[in-house]
């Protein structure tokens, strides 16, 4: 049965009064999904349930497969977003879809139908320990914006040289979630999380040499942190970790309204 079928029976349940407008709505959210091809489904409804759209892994997909899925979503989604795009898959890409938007550095690709300025409430602080983490750092910053969150960034401040991290600490404190990016030995996280009151979500990087083991001994010294409040993502998920903060700062605004 199509899904044109499966919403007409659904609308023709809540006029006959089977079920009421609220939980139709209910049935909704695990409900739209959209065939591309014969190789994607696309979950239309994912924003719904969860609060952020259906965002497209970029790796492993051919610059068609990924062209055809972001048109398809765009009939429907006012962002649609799609990570890990290399700059030649970019600018493929961008001669045959009118009015992407590519971020070479956080290696995103967008298509917006509004201006994404922010409009949620609360303050994301995204945090590089080095230069070569920026990508990752990156990444978690864009998503954030692209979410509607307003982020501030603060790049290159790791543990080797810390007076340059201490210079900024009001910038640290007015941060309602930060997002701290470090490579090699990872030691970054513990050592913000002593210093402010805010969640902290640590992202483990592949940067360093041979014994952090792409990235393993980051992710292991962050998970062994003595610091209260530190969660911890997979390696180089600088994606996740906006994703995170922005649920944290969702939650929070909602727990707020609930309480006036």
């Amino acid at each position: 049965m199509n899904q044109a079928k499966n919403l007409e029976k659904l609308l023709e349940r809540v006029s006959r009064g089977e079920i009421t407008p609220k939980d139709g709505l209910e049935e909704l959210k695990y409900f739209d999904f959209e065939s591309v091809g014969d190789f994607a489904k696309i979950d239309h409804h994912r924003q719904l349930r969860t609060g952020f759209p259906e965002v497209i892994w970029g790796p492993g997909k051919t610059t068609s497969q990924i062209r055809e899925i972001m048109q398809v979503m765009a009939q429907k989604s006012d962002l649609v977003m799609a990570t890990r795009i290399e700059q030649d898959v970019a600018n493929e890409l961008e001669m045959s879809i009118a009015g992407l938007i590519y971020y070479p550095q956080a290696r995103i690709c967008t298509l917006q139908k509004k201006s994404h300025l922010p409009i949620a409430p609360g303050l994301i602080s995204v945090i590089s320990a080095g230069t070569a983490d920026l990508p990752v750092a990156e990444e978690a910053a864009i998503t954030a914006e692209l979410c509607g969150f307003q982020v501030e960034r603060l790049w290159d401040v790791g543990v080797a040289g810390i007076h340059r991290l201490l210079q900024h600490k009001r910038t640290l404190a007015r941060a309602d979630v930060l997002i701290v990016v470090a490579g090699m030995e990872g030691a970054l996280p513990s050592v913000v999380a002593g210093i402010v009151d805010s969640p902290i979500i640590a992202v483990p990087t592949s940067i360093g040499y041979g014994a952090s083991f792409q990235g393993i001994a980051p992710l292991l010294t962050m998970l062994n942190s003595c610091a209260a409040g530190v969660a911890v993502v997979n390696i180089d998920n600088g994606f996740g970790a906006g994703i995170m903060a922005c649920q944290i700062l969702r939650t929070a605004s909602r727990i707020g309204k609930n309480l006036v």
